[in-house]
């Protein structure tokens, strides 16, 4: 009987512990937070110059969001994004500027750096006034409890810089190389592979490619003295695209044959191959 009465002491025991530790477990909820204030130095329009390209354009500054959480306000690390986009694309465009920010509450961005998202991240046109839209996102850990900023709202104008590869003089591309259906012959046949000037330093061309084959392009028909090709070994390229170079290696094409759009960009350097 002693013992049934130490065993059921014991057992009674245990269960106020596992009653005590469940009482004094405390679940954490997230509570909300603040939607960060955008604030800058600059109203309605950013100048930019080449002469000034390392002096301030814009400087952002945003507020904590204060983020809080039933325990309090979290003392977790915020993570900021600084969100560029054109006017009216409600920051949906692939070609978005992004800059991340960790923990501080403010950024300046200088003429040449702003110049650069403009003209190289957003293929803005220098002979152009545009509208941008800036925002900032704020979250947690793991991109969570994100919140966003007001919408500060600019014109501007990009500077044009010198390109990284000088474009074709004779204003005109074409494709040529076992790649396409005129082989290398040259010259290759014409309209179906010469190339769309866009502007004066980007050029487009929409053909089938022959998978695993290779291209170059010629800024003159049937001329071979000029050509524009890959910035290193042939074929040792990136197939979706790479650093482009006059007097330039082999191109290889994707492994799979199929429609495609290209584009040699001589403001960046760079060639893009996009499956259609």
């Amino acid at each position: 009987m002693k013992n049934i009465s130490k065993l059921l002491i014991v057992a009674v025991a245990a269960m106020t512990m596992m009653w005590s530790c469940k009482k004094d477990e405390k679940q954490v909820y997230y509570e909300g937070g603040t939607n960060p204030v955008l604030t800058a130095t600059r109203t309605t329009t950013i100048p930019l110059a080449y002469g000034d390209s390392t002096k301030e354009a814009v400087k952002f500054s945003w507020t904590n969001p204060d983020y809080k959480f039933n325990t309090g306000i979290s003392s977790q690390d915020v993570s900021y994004v600084l969100q560029i986009d054109t006017a009216g694309a409600n920051f949906s465009r692939s070609t978005k500027k992004e800059v991340s920010i960790s923990k501080e509450l403010s950024i300046l961005i200088n003429n040449a750096n702003l110049n650069d998202y403009l003209l190289n991240q957003m293929k803005f046109d220098t002979s152009k006034v545009q509208g941008i839209e800036v925002r900032i996102k704020a979250s947690l850990i793991n991109n969570s409890a994100i919140l966003y900023s007001n919408v500060l709202k600019y014109t501007v104008v990009p500077y044009p810089i010198p390109p990284k590869v000088t474009p074709p003089a004779s204003n005109e591309l074409y494709l040529v190389g076992n790649a396409t259906t005129g082989g290398w012959n040259n010259p290759v046949p014409v309209p179906s592979q010469r190339f769309t000037r866009i502007k004066s330093t980007l050029y487009e061309i929409t053909l089938p490619l022959i998978g695993g084959g290779s291209y170059l392009a010629l800024p003159i028909n049937g001329d071979w003295t000029t050509k524009f090709g890959f910035d290193g070994s042939s074929n040792g390229n990136n197939v979706d695209g790479d650093n482009l170079k006059n007097g330039g290696g082999d191109i290889l094409a994707p492994a799979a044959s199929g429609n495609y759009k290209l584009s040699f960009d001589f403001q960046t350097g760079k060639f893009t191959v996009t499956k259609l």
